[in-house]
Formats: structure tokens, C-alpha cells, sequence
């Protein structure tokens, strides 16, 4: 999948149907010139119902078409028929979307499972007939309700990635690199800032058959939670993996200080991330020796780094710890 292809967000307007019209009809035989009323109620309008799909991966099918209606219910008919309910449409969405009032913020709906369905416009209500409005004085009405107006919605799609494990880090940390070698994706690699402009899932393969997901988030820079570079663009990505995996270059200037800045960034935007799981990699340890390795070791161990959290020395680039880090994400989201 492209990056051109990757869409995470749309706004789109939503209307359904309305109600068909109740009928007037007079009840009329060849021996029955005066039967009384028997006009038939109208029909529903259509609803806009949103159905999950876990086929779908991104909202790429709204970049084109962004205005949803749905047809109008059919009108009464003689002989008490009530018309037919105007036809639904249904929108699919990919598991993990949050639906949005875009006037208001609020969340609507959260769409977490295949073949979920929410109504979230309604179609109006057909109108009564006239036999609905017959009484001992009133025996022949002439009128009959219109239909009623369907409900319309300017409403936002924000898709959040399903992944057990989201990569933190800096830009040009290494995570496509990793991504690239511990599952079958292919993510865009290049030795400069924001190289990944879109999130990037990859299925690592475990023993005796068992997987796990891994998404590559685009680098976080200080500020972020603020809207800074990519911004709240990606932050929302990482708020449903269980773990996250904070990956550190060797060659930083204070792998402790960036480590801080990548958590404040993540507890600015949401506290509760903090919640998760967290494990730190130090990646690009192939630029080290054992000797230099050790020393920074003790270094971190002295400092207290990481507030706690495991960390692992690793290498994309010489498959350093690669099976390792395999095997502690796996006890990880299995504790």
C-alpha cells in the first residue's frame, strides 16, 4: 500500500430519507359508492447505517465520495398498503475507526468489530393515511401526514491503527528498519527526517505459528502533542496498542533525556499511555563494541533510565537481539 493510499481521516455528510406521504384515498366499489377512508400509511426512509468491514484498512473509498443519501420512503396507497420503506445505505468502515460530530467533537460510535452495524441517521417516519383519522363525526377525512424529514449529519471518520505493538521514536530512529526486518512489510527507508508520512502495519511471525501486529508510527518530535510536525496526526495511532516500544538510536546525544521528551510528548496528548506496557530498544547497536556496549549499560543502570521499563540493545542492520526482542514482546502481550 502506497502512502498516497494510506487515509486516516475524512469529514463526510450524511442524509437520510424521508418519510413517504399518507394516503387520502375513499374506499370505492361497483355496490359501495361511500366505503369511507382506507388510505395506507408511507413507508420509512432510508437509514445510513455504518457496518464494520475487517477487510478495510484504511478510509482510502472517501477520498472521492463524501456525501451519503439515502432514497425516500414510498408513498400510501388504497386498501390500507402502507408504501415501502425507502432503501438503506450502508457505509463500511475498517475496524478501529472513531465516528465524530464535526460540529461538536463528541464521539458517536467506535467501530470495533466485523460485520458491526449502527444506525446513525435514522429515516423519517411515513405519514398516516386518512383511515387513521376517521371518527363518528369525521367519517370521510380528506387529509392525510406527510411524510417526516429525514436527519442529517456532518459527521468525521478518524481511523486509529489496530496493532498489539506501536514503535515510538524520534524521526530516523531506525523504526522502519526494524518494521522491514522482524515482519514481511516493506515501509519506505531513507536517511532523513519523516522518511514514514503514514503508519505502517507489519505481521510478525512467532514460533509454532503465532503473530503478532506491529505498526511503525511516524517519528515523534518535541512538541508534538501540541500539533508540531506530523502532530496528533499520528499520536492517536498508538492509543490502542497494548505495548509500546520506544526505540532509541546509540549514536543519541542522551538516550535518557529522549526517552523523557518522548514521554512527556505521549502523556501531554493522553495520561493514560502511560498505562501501557513500554519497552525500550536501543537500536544501531552494531556502531558499538562489547566493551562500549557494557559501559553504557552501567551508565543507564546508575541513572535510573527509563523510569524502570526493560530495554534491550539491538541491530536492524547486523540481526543483533532480533529474536530476542521477538521473544520479550511476545511475553509481553501474553503477561
Amino acid at each position: 500500500m502506497t502512502e498516497g493510499n494510506f487515509v486516516d481521516y475524512t469529514k463526510v455528510h450524511l442524509e437520510s430519507g424521508r418519510g413517504g406521504k399518507g394516503s387520502t384515498h375513499l374506499h370505492r366499489e361497483k355496490y359501495i359508492d361511500k366505503g369511507g377512508p382506507d388510505g395506507g400509511d408511507g413507508g420509512r426512509g432510508g437509514h445510513i447505517i455504518l457496518r464494520g468491514s475487517k477487510n478495510l484498512w484504511t478510509l482510502y473509498h472517501f477520498k472521492y465520495k463524501r456525501h451519503f443519501k439515502s432514497a425516500q420512503g414510498g408513498n400510501g396507497a388504497k386498501q390500507r398498503r402502507t408504501g415501502e420503506d425507502g432503501d438503506d445505505v450502508y457505509i463500511d468502515l475498517p475496524l478501529g475507526t472513531v465516528v465524530k460530530d464535526s460540529e461538536t467533537g463528541n464521539v458517536i460510535y467506535e467501530m470495533l468489530e466485523d460485520g458491526a452495524e449502527f444506525v446513525i441517521c435514522e429515516g423519517g417516519k411515513g405519514g398516516r393515511g386518512n383511515w387513521h383519522f376517521k371518527s363518528s363525526t369525521r367519517q370521510t377525512p380528506r387529509y392525510a401526514q406527510q411524510g417526516m424529514e429525514g436527519t442529517s449529519l456532518d459527521a468525521v471518520f478518524e481511523m486509529k491503527v489496530l496493532a498489539d505493538v506501536g514503535l515510538v521514536g524520534f524521526p530516523n530512529a531506525g523504526k522502519s528498519t526494524l518494521l522491514s526486518v522482524i515482519t514481511s512489510a516493506k515501509p519506505k527507508i531513507a536517511n532523513y527526517e519523516f522518511t514514514t508520512l503514514k503508519p505502517n502495519l507489519g505481521i510478525v511471525e512467532y514460533r509454532d505459528f503465532k503473530s503478532f501486529v506491529i505498526a511503525d508510527i511516524p517519528g515523534i518530535i518535541e512538541g508534538a502533542a501540541d500539533g508540531k510536525g506530523l502532530g496528533h496526526r499520528f499520536l492517536r495511532h498508538i492509543e490502542r496498542n497494548s505495548t509500546l516500544l520506544f526505540l532509541i538510536p546509540a549514536d543519541s546525544d542522551d538516550i535518557s533525556a529522549e526517552y523523557d521528551i518522548l514521554l512527556k510528548e505521549l502523556k501531554k496528548y493522553n495520561p493514560e499511555l502511560l498505562d501501557k506496557n513500554r519497552f525500550v530498544c536501543i537500536s544501531k547497536a552494531d556502531m558499538l563494541d562489547e566493551e562500549l556496549m557494557e559501559q553504557m549499560k552501567e551508565g543507564l543502570d546508575e541513572e535510573g533510565a527509563f523510569d524502570g521499563a526493560p530495554y534491550m540493545f539491538i541491530s536492524s542492520l547486523s540481526q543483533f537481539h532480533m529474536q530476542e526482542l521477538k521473544d520479550r514482546l511476545w511475553q509481553m502481550l501474553n503477561e
